[in-house]
Parts: C-alpha cells; sequence; structure tokens
C-alpha cells in the first residue's frame, strides 16, 4: 500500500504550496535540487506513474566520488533499466556508496537489494522497516490466512470480495528485488554524515510502522519519503495482522512531531509529486482533514454501520474492487481511533460482521 484515497471534504482550503521547479527530470536524467543532491524519478506506471529518488554526493572509502541514494522504486526491469541509464548518465558512473530507504513500501525499497549487491554498499533504514519487509516478503506465494478472511469479513465484504482477496493474496513480495541480508540501522534523532553536509533521521508512524525522513539543515532540504505528500494523502490502514491497531493516532501524533522539529523554511523533497515549500502548512492541512474525517464519521456512526457503510463520507471517489482493500483499511483506521478515543465502540453480530456505534 502507498498511497491513502483523497478524503471527502480535502478539495476546499487547500494550502498554498510553493513549487520551485517548473517540470521534474525524465527517467534517466536528473535535476540539481541543492549543492550535491539531484532528483531522479523511477518508474511505476499506474495512475502515479514514477516515484522520486535522490542522490546525495558522497565519497567512496578509498576518496572516490560516489552517490548515497535514497529510496531505490519499484523491484522489476523497468526500474533496473531506468537505473542503468541513470547511473551511465547524469550519476556519471560513479559507484553507489550507501543504500538509504524510508520505509519498506516496495517503491521505495523494492531495488534496494539490487544497488546494494551490484556495489557492494549498505542498506540504511530503521529497524522496523526493514523486520516487517522481511515478513511481508515471506507471504509471497502462501494462501490467504484464516484469519485475514474473518478481518475482511467482519468489514462487511461479501463472498465474491473475499474469493478476489484469496486469490490475489501473497503479492508483495513480487514488487522486491531480492532483499539485502542485513542492514544498518537508523534511529530517530540520528545524526549521519552523507558527503558535505549532516542529515538528521525524523521518524513517524502511521503509514508504516518507522518511516525514516532525512532532513539537512544546512542545505534546507527535506527527504519526506511519504510522510509529507503535497497533492495526495498517504495510505493510513489497519491490517488483518493488528485489527485492534491505531495508525491514526500514530501518523497525527507524527505530523504534529514534525511540525515541531522540522523548520518551514525546508524545501520538502517527496516521494511522490514535486518538491516543494510549505511544509508547516501542509501538515497542518493533513491533520485537520483528518480530524474532520472523523467527525463525519462519528456522526455517521450515531447509527450502527458497518466498515463497507462508512466510505461515503471519507472518500470522495467511488469505491470499487480495486480500492476496496485501501478502503476498508483506512476507514477502520478512523473507526479504531474513534474507538480509542472513547467516541465509538465495536459489536459483531452472530455471522462474525462488526458493527461500529457512536457513544453519546
Amino acid at each position: 500500500m502507498r498511497d491513502g484515497i483523497e478524503q471527502a471534504g480535502w478539495e476546499t482550503h487547500r494550502p498554498k504550496l510553493t513549487y520551485p521547479f517548473e517540470q521534474g527530470p525524465k527517467i534517466g536524467e536528473a535535476i540539481d535540487v541543492g549543492p550535491g543532491v539531484k532528483w531522479l524519478r523511477m518508474p511505476l506506471g499506474g495512475a502515479l506513474a514514477w516515484i522520486n529518488v535522490w542522490a546525495i554526493a558522497e565519497q567512496t572509502s578509498d576518496g572516490q566520488p560516489g552517490w548515497a541514494i535514497v529510496d531505490t522504486g519499484l523491484g522489476g526491469i523497468d526500474s533496473r533499466n531506468a537505473w542503468r541509464a541513470a547511473l551511465k548518465g547524469p550519476l556519471e558512473g560513479r559507484p553507489v556508496t550507501r543504500v538509504f530507504v524510508t520505509h519498506m513500501h516496495p517503491d521505495h525499497i523494492g531495488m534496494a537489494g539490487y544497488l546494494t549487491r551490484k556495489f557492494d554498499a549498505r542498506l540504511w533504514i530503521t529497524r522496523l522497516e526493514f523486520v516487517t519487509c522481511r515478513s511481508l516478503a515471506a507471504d509471497t506465494g502462501r494462501e490467504a490466512p484464516a484469519d485475514a478472511v474473518a478481518f475482511f469479513k467482519a468489514a462487511g465484504w461479501d463472498e465474491e470480495a473475499l474469493e478476489s482477496y484469496r486469490a490475489k493474496f501473497g503479492g508483495f513480495g513480487r514488487g522486491l528485488y531480492a532483499l539485502p541480508d542485513s542492514f544498518h540501522r537508523m534511529n530517530d534523532d540520528d545524526e549521519i554524515r552523507i558527503g558535505d553536509h549532516a542529515w538528521r533521521v525524523v521518524v513517524g508512524s502511521g503509514h508504516s510502522p518507522e518511516h525514516g525522513s532525512l532532513w539537512c539543515p544546512d542545505l534546507k532540504l527535506m527527504i519526506s519519503g511519504d510522510q509529507v505528500l503535497p497533492k495526495i494523502s498517504s495510505n493510513v490502514s489497519v491490517f488483518p495482522t493488528e485489527p485492534d491497531g491505531d495508525p491514526l493516532t500514530d501518523w497525527l501524533t507524527s505530523l504534529k512531531r514534525i511540525k515541531g522539529k522540522v523548520p518551514d523554511d525546508v524545501l520538502v523533497l517527496p516521494a511522490h509529486n514535486d518538491p516543494f515549500h510549505g511544509l508547516h502548512a501542509r501538515l497542518d492541512h493533513l491533520v485537520s482533514g483528518h480530524e474532520k474525517a472523523l467527525v463525519r464519521l462519528k456522526q455517521l456512526v450515531a447509527e450502527p454501520k458497518r466498515v463497507v457503510d462508512v466510505f461515503g463520507v471519507l472518500f470522495r471517489r467511488q469505491i470499487d474492487e480495486n480500492l476496496l482493500g485501501l478502503a476498508t483499511g483506512e476507514s477502520l483506521a478512523h473507526l479504531n481511533c474513534l474507538i480509542a478515543r472513547g467516541e465509538a465502540v465495536r459489536e459483531r453480530d452472530a455471522s462474525g460482521v462488526d458493527w461500529y456505534r457512536a457513544l453519546a
């Protein structure tokens, strides 16, 4: 899961962000976004088309010029070819020194194994992201577990949707080049020297377990991964592995913490869309959008509702088969947040379906 479904009501009062670049790089090209920092793109296909990745100039262990890479693109031949073109072209044939990954979603970590093995480079990532990625990759080819089927049945899925889920289960690892077998752990507030400048690790959660953004005070740059995106909302979901989880509270807490830690004058380098100024305005907008959604949701569940009954107050677009899993996970994140705040309860009926009801 990468990005969420834009929520109902978010189309008004958008913050006025500024975008200093008229257009982004084409595949195999690069744009300088700061001294020694290049912006590249890797192909994704689908609605998003590409993901932004970043190259930071630094030296190899023997003093030769090289590049630290931040995020890697989706595993597969298209990304491999794009990396080959970038390495021969704008990266001038220099080796990769280290591979930093913000989080474990396949469009970010998918080619980490390729780059680390090709250049004998170390993967740098937070521990929870690495361990979670290995766990999900291990599900590749497995049958859907009974717990997961029961989870979606409880959300109100019909048998046709459940059958489709069973057929598609275990596909996470197909977006990954074989993962590295070891990593260097990043921790929140770590200061890491990359090239000529110190970068600080800023950890957030909710979209993923321990998302590590990188902020350079000297350059006034923040590589935000999926933690802060300018035009689309990041997916914040409850999954079958932790059905009672409250990732939305984690997400909101993280956004507020980033606002208090990272100054507003940074140029934000996001994983999707274009680099922008206006970090604090965007953070405020993301928080307020979710809070408004929680208000609408509580009003709706004054009468008991299933998860599949609440999509209309949370999302602008029609939820079809392709979006059903995303919508279910995000809706549960909001419902579980209401429960955690003491504003709603969940009650299971005799057929194993959950009903959510607001408390006065």
